[in-house]
């Protein structure tokens, strides 16, 4: 394992870094059991030379946990369920899925 590797891994594993979650393809049973990085980073959009702020919400997810996640896939949190809703990207060490969410199923 590399040193990239193993700081994901213990990044994952601390419980004030991530939380626990279901995982969920296509938001179908079975669920699997995983750990989520969850932010609600502001985005800004331009449209019509006007530009405007939103939430957003990503979920960061190991690839070892989820390896091929798709749009439509469900994350389920404490009760409330996230699905994906645009291409999932890699990050530089294609270690981890950087995923765009909606809340809501």
């Amino acid at each position: 394992m590399t040193a990239f590797g193993a700081a994901i891994n213990a990044i994952f594993a601390d419980p004030n870094m991530s939380v626990a979650a279901e995982y969920r393809v296509g938001g179908a049973d079975p669920a699997v059991s995983v750990r989520v990085i969850k932010s609600s980073p502001d985005v800004v959009t331009d449209w019509n030379r006007a530009s405007f702020v939103q939430a957003s919400i990503i979920f960061d997810v190991r690839k070892s946990d989820v390896p091929a996640p798709e749009v439509g896939d469900t994350f389920t949190i404490g009760g409330e369920v996230f699905a994906i809703r645009e291409e999932p990207q890699r990050d530089t060490e294609g270690l981890c899925w950087k995923l765009g969410m909606r809340d809501g199923a």
